[in-house]
């Protein structure tokens, strides 16, 4: 991290080629150590004295080789066993990621670096930036400040187009990794470091990541989970996940539940902000830079209706306020305010209106108990002195405890003056639906989970003793049979829907007799009943029962006939599905064919807590439908996340279960019910 001897293997006089720009951005980044350069063909580069041959080198800390792939392990032990490096970064591509020559390459250089004990970054990457020293050969190089950006990136050209984007919107950077194939140290490995070598005072509050593979997933939970505790925000771009894992299933959870549910669920445990393309996360990033603030309410302060509109709707849509201002307050603004202004939020101070207009507005909206932020949209309509008005904003930002969002659109037409404000320390969102659509990711994202497990009300020992029982040659491989999937959810504290299964009609019938009528009758052994024809709802008689058993029994894989009482009430879903790396994804959502057609489903990893089955729940978009919408009665949402807990609690002691869905959950205000369930186990 603060190497006091550097040497760019490969480093040239060519800034256009990676070994020149390597040692151009040293030099100019302030490198104030022994900078050394090895090259075969000069006998100096960019004012340096080079080396033409490693063997002449002292002792250096830190390599970075800028050579061809084939050469890159024999400098590797060369430098280690004879120059004491202990740390490389290797930014040549040729690797794994090519071929599997390359690949072997790749393993003979991490090989030596764990023989000698040596930091690898990449190889395949842009570098290192941090102020200490910049060894990236890439351009931009951000402004770096203590309190700036951690950015850790997966990919070397994604992290340049990310600094592009931050570098406009005036965030700052306190240290830029780029890790390339990350064999040896990957993004969970760099939050490590920064988790167990974290100081409050001294270190960046704020981590962007952008991630393709995420290689151990209980690292990355471990110390993203302990940095933000510690106070820190990170956010995410996890890229990849639409592909990966989306295959062909044999349940409804199956055909939904993919690694990218499994992503998001990490995320959601851990409370990281979720983020989908680069503007967002550099849009996230400049928010957390704004002081922190609790509540939804915002004020908008513009000289430009249209955005302001749009501003708000985007706000609205993502469940947050703009109130309207009324009473003696707003009269007493609109009078200090150009006749014509609009008061009732978004406030409307006109194209005409001046600097001092928008302080004014600025600091009724500060004096608001109401108002928990303030959003300020202001370009250049070409009537006033933009820079005084952004004079007032940059001190209205400093004086104000509420946060104030800065929107200046006019990046090409007030070039010059919101380049100053930038380098007053400000950020800028350009783009006020952008904004909106952030703010949104972050506002909905938890706070970090307790991981302990919530035993209370699930019975473990006949859980196991349930799953100890099941033959591996019978049911110990594949769906295993009703009777034992109503065990297991009664162990589990699920309640289930009183139910027979019989391949005998006359049982089956006096089950129907006693239970009483209306009844539901499923086809056993099929596994998509409903495919084949195999459900029968709300049966009045027993005559319509006998005829429906003898169909169902006529159907492929049929075994016999399960009998329930009919119920009413919202249809839910609740399933899961083991996922590599991570365990088991919990989902929920409206149950029925609902589950699959609007694929609204949230996730979770299990072992889930409360507040995370109550996040899950909440962030459903049909969640106005269960909490009871024109007159319906909602469900007991109390109920449904207990469910969702035990059935986390099940799966943390019955790893074997590969795959399960409970669909439908019958669910009104007074109860949710188990009505059908499915469990694949593999053991």
């Amino acid at each position: 991290m603060e190497p006091e001897s550097i040497v760019v293997i490969g480093g040239s006089n060519n800034v256009h080629k990676p070994g020149g720009a390597v040692v151009r951005n040293l030099m100019s980044g302030g490198y104030s150590g022994t900078l050394r350069v090895v090259n075969p063909k000069e006998d100096e580069v960019q004012g340096i004295k080079a080396f033409h041959d490693a063997r002449e080198l002292p002792p250096t800390d830190l390599a970075i080789l800028v050579v061809a792939a084939k050469y890159c392990p024999d400098y590797v032990e060369l430098l280690a066993k004879e120059k004491n490096t202990r740390a490389f970064i290797i930014i040549s591509a040729g690797f794994s990621e090519e071929t599997h020559e390359g690949g072997l390459l790749e393993q003979r250089i991490l090989d030596i670096c764990e023989e000698y004990g040596c930091a690898l970054i990449g190889p395949n990457c842009i570098g290192l930036l941090t102020r200490w020293h910049h060894s990236v050969f890439t351009k931009p190089i951000p402004q770096l400040n203590p309190k700036g950006v951690d950015f850790i990136s997966g990919s070397g050209a994604t992290a340049v187009f990310i600094l592009e984007s931050a570098v406009t919107k005036g965030l700052q950077f306190n240290s830029v990794w780029s890790i390339g194939n990350g064999k040896q140290i990957g993004i969970e490995s760099v939050l490590e470091y920064m988790d167990e070598h974290f100081d409050a005072e001294r270190d960046s509050l704020v981590k962007l990541l952008y991630i393709e593979n995420i290689a151990d997933p209980d690292k990355l939970l471990f110390h993203a989970t302990s940095l933000i505790r510690k106070g820190c925000r990170i956010a995410a771009i996890k890229a990849g996940s639409s592909q990966a894992g989306s295959r062909a299933a044999s349940s409804h959870t199956g055909a939904i539940a993919s690694s990218d549910s499994a992503v998001e669920a990490l995320f959601r445990k851990a409370g990281i902000v979720r983020c989908f393309s680069r503007e967002e996360l550099t849009t996230v990033g400049c928010i957390f830079t704004l002081p922190r603030f609790n509540g939804k309410n915002f004020a908008i302060v513009t000289h430009a209706g249209g955005p302001g509109v749009m501003l708000t709707d985007a706000l609205s849509k993502g469940g947050m306020q703009v109130p309207p201002l009324t009473g003696a307050v707003a009269e007493e603004l609109k009078a200090k305010l150009l006749p014509g202004s609009s008061v009732a939020n978004p406030i409307d101070i006109l194209a005409t209106g001046t600097a001092e207009h928008l302080g004014i507005a600025i600091d009724y909206c500060e004096q608001m108990d109401d108002i928990d932020a303030i959003m300020v949209i202001f370009g250049t309509p070409g009537l006033v002195k933009i820079f005084e008005v952004y004079d007032v904003l940059d001190k209205k930002i400093h004086e104000c405890r509420k946060p104030i969002f800065p929107i200046l659109p006019s990046v090409s037409t007030a070039g010059p003056e919101v380049q100053e404000f930038l380098r007053r320390g400000h950020v800028n969102f350009s783009d006020e639906v952008t904004l909106a659509t952030a703010l949104t990711q972050v506002m909905k994202t938890p706070a970090p989970a307790e991981q302990n497990v919530v035993i209370n009300g699930v019975d473990v020992p006949k859980i196991r003793k349930i799953i100890d029982s099941l033959s591996p040659t019978e049911e110990g491989n594949g769906y295993i049979s009703p009777e034992k999937v109503h065990d297991l959810l009664t162990a589990a504290g699920i309640p289930t829907v009183s139910e027979f299964v019989s391949a005998s009609k006359d049982e089956v019938l006096a089950f129907a007799q006693k239970t009483g009528f209306p009844v539901v009758a499923k086809v056993v052994g099929p596994v998509h009943k409903s495919d084949v024809g195999g459900v029968a709802l709300n049966i009045r008689s027993k005559e319509v029962l006998g005829a429906e058993f003898d169909r169902m029994m006529q159907l492929p894989d049929a075994t016999a006939v399960m009998v329930q009482k009919m119920l009413k009430g919202t249809e839910l879903f609740v399933g899961a599905k083991y996922e590599e790396r991570f365990g088991h994804v919990v989902l929920c959502g409206l149950g029925g064919i609902f589950v699959e057609v609007l694929r609204d489903v949230s996730s979770g990893l299990a072992p889930l807590s409360y507040e995370e089955a109550y996040s899950m729940i909440r962030s459903l978009r049909a969640y106005k439908i269960l909490k009871g919408t024109r007159g319906q009665q909602g469900i007991n949402e109390r109920r449904y996340a207990e469910i969702i807990v035990r059935l986390s609690t099940l799966l943390r002691f019955a790893t074997e279960i590969k795959e399960m869905d409970i669909n439908p959950l019958l669910a009104d205000g007074d109860d949710v019910i188990a009505v059908d369930a499915r469990i694949r186990v593999e053991k």
